[in-house]
């Protein structure tokens, strides 16, 4: 288990398998379900679904949390990623039977769920989950609750975006990374870079051979508080951020600063270790996957928040998290609650887990542990912990994933491949994306 797995609960990797499952599924889970119990707080067997890393720190706690509740038997099943997705959907669709009590949901299939199965989880305000409604990262707390206070799960972990850069190669550049206060900015710096030292300045995986290949344009999207879709569900893909985005990508890739990483996973891990780019723009998670890759290069790397789109614009954005949700046909409810509220409300817990795996809580007050705040030597002294809590603690906007995410991530992939590979007219291939989207969902255009 890497932390790759983890993004594809909680970000693009995951959203093909969930697109299919989902569509597969549309119509037949809307009829409404629930019929779960809260049944007895204090005891109860508990069946919770995660998957590999995350599924071994919930097993870990499980001592823990027996202390305080002998009588609440927990299992947590380690079902795969992607497999957990499938297995989901089968169980929202068939009315909740065989699902577990708890579902550890990435934020790209919860809105999904919500919108295709309405009783499929649980509502956890009934339970007390808006006791936390401020303890969670900005922004969290709407994705996972509607404008009629339902709350569909608690967040557990929370990604920023984040701007990792080779140090040794901008100071062989001559280039001042603190100094780089747009990505107008950055494009310049790419050119001094690319001139002088010969390397790119960051890399796409060019023609979509993977789904998580428009990962650097969404991050430019939510820079700007934009998304694929606005928070009524329209299709927003063709909108003026979106245009800026994808420009901003066409005059990289026309200034030879973008590396074709095609391939996947292996071909990123493959790029770093030749240190082919001088960026690395992926959430907070990755850095861990840095250190992992070129242990020997201590020292050389550095890390901050993306510089914005604008001046004075965003720096940060929650671009994946996760979450735990109940199903709604559970008939264990309130002894399934104690365990969710175990895990993710105490800091502690959080903590303990982020040490483990590396996985950012949404928590917000774990992030007083030392831990956060102790300078990394591989990252020149900086401190990632401080420099991502600092973007989780800002103002961030809720994106509406909607249930047809996947499939406007497949329009945006196509979309980009055109820009550059055939040096497409980004407005042009993003209206035609969103003209096709809006057909294949029968959404309206914003």
């Amino acid at each position: 288990m890497n932390r790759r797995d983890v993004l594809r609960a909680g970000g693009v990797l995951s959203a093909g398998a969930g697109l299919g499952g989902l569509t597969a599924c549309s119509g037949t889970g809307s009829t409404g379900q629930g019929g779960g119990a809260a049944g007895d707080a204090a005891k109860g067997d508990i069946t919770v679904w995660s998957w590999a890393g995350p599924a071994a720190e919930l097993k870990a706690l499980v001592p823990a949390f027996n202390k305080q509740f002998p009588d609440i038997k927990v299992t947590v099943q380690d079902i795969g990623n992607p497999a957990i997705w499938d297995k989901i959907t089968t169980g929202l669709a068939a009315g909740g039977g065989g699902l577990a009590d708890v579902l550890h949901i990435g934020v790209d299939y919860l809105p999904g769920y919500v919108e295709k199965f309405p009783n499929g989880l649980a509502d956890l305000s009934k339970l007390g989950a808006d006791t936390y409604k401020d303890a969670f990262a900005a922004g969290l707390w709407r994705t996972v609750s509607s404008k009629d206070g339902r709350v569909s799960a608690l967040p557990w972990e929370a990604n920023s975006a984040g701007f990792y850069y080779r140090s040794d190669v901008f100071e062989a550049a001559g280039v001042d990374v603190d100094a780089i206060d747009t990505w107008d900015a950055a494009i310049e710096a790419g050119k001094q870079i690319k001139a002088r030292t010969g390397k790119y300045l960051l890399g796409i995986d060019k023609p979509a051979s993977q789904a998580d290949s428009a990962n650097f344009f969404q991050m430019l999207l939510q820079l700007q508080g934009a998304f694929y879709f606005d928070l009524d569900g329209r299709i927003t893909l063709d909108s003026p951020e979106a245009v800026r985005a994808m420009t901003i990508i066409k005059r990289m890739n026309d200034a030879g600063l973008v590396n074709d990483i095609s391939g996947g996973w292996n071909a990123l891990i493959s790029s770093i270790k030749k240190g082919t780019a001088a960026v690395v723009p992926w959430p907070t998670w990755f850095g861990g996957i840095i250190e992992e890759t070129v242990p020997g290069e201590a020292g050389k790397w550095g890390v901050r928040l993306p510089p914005p789109v604008r001046r004075g614009g965003l720096t940060s954005a929650t671009v994946n998290s996760t979450h735990l949700a109940l199903a709604g046909a559970g008939k264990h409810q309130a002894a399934a609650w104690k365990f969710v509220e175990f895990v993710l409300t105490r800091p502690e817990n959080q903590v303990k887990i982020y040490k483990g795996k590396g996985i950012a809580p949404a928590l917000m007050k774990a992030y007083d542990d030392p831990v956060f705040h102790t300078p990394s030597a591989f990252f020149g002294g900086r401190k990632p912990g401080e420099i991502f809590l600092g973007a989780l603690k800002a103002d961030s906007p809720a994106f509406n994933y909607t249930a047809d995410y996947a499939r406007a991530l497949k329009a945006t992939t196509d979309a980009q491949t055109k820009v550059l590979l055939k040096g497409a007219d980004p407005a042009k291939v993003l209206r035609e994306a969103a003209d096709q989207l809006a057909q294949q969902t029968g959404r309206k255009k914003a």
